[in-house]
């Protein structure tokens, strides 16, 4: 599953010299034709609770979790604590490489609990946590 936090929503909007001009749901598509074997979904809220909500919802049950908290990566000690409680591998991704931005966003709350990072690589950077995943399983 992709979980994607505050503002993903608007991707396509929203300082496309930052995030491109895609939308995520026509990124979306795109990555489930690259992995039409890999069974995907999404869930997107700009509210904390209810990315905490899906992260307990589902993280007991799915192989992994790619999640992009937006801006509560850098605030949010109740994201760390919700993935530090679930079994499901997750991988924090970001679209910008956040260590070339402002310098709130070089600190990372939740990058401790998590399994790995990308960040910079554009949309690109779900294609190469879902990659990870599905290499992290072959070498099983």
């Amino acid at each position: 599953m992709i979980i994607n936090g505050p503002n993903i929503n608007l991707l396509g909007k929203r300082e496309p010299g930052v995030y491109g001009s895609m939308s995520f749901e026509e990124y979306f598509k795109q990555l489930c034709s690259q992995f039409p074997d890999v069974d995907l979904s999404t869930y997107q809220s700009n509210i904390e609770g209810e990315l905490i909500n899906k992260i307990h919802e589902i993280g007991f049950d799915y192989d992994g979790i790619i999640l992009n908290a937006g801006a509560y990566t850098h605030t949010s000690i109740a994201l760390q604590d919700a993935i530090r409680a679930v079994t499901t591998p997750v991988v924090e991704v970001h679209i910008s490489n956040v260590t070339k931005r402002e310098s709130f966003r070089h600190n990372s709350m939740i990058s401790p609990a998590c399994m790995g990072i990308i960040v910079g690589f554009g949309l690109d950077s779900y294609r190469l946590a879902l990659q990870a995943f599905i290499n992290k399983n072959d070498c099983k």
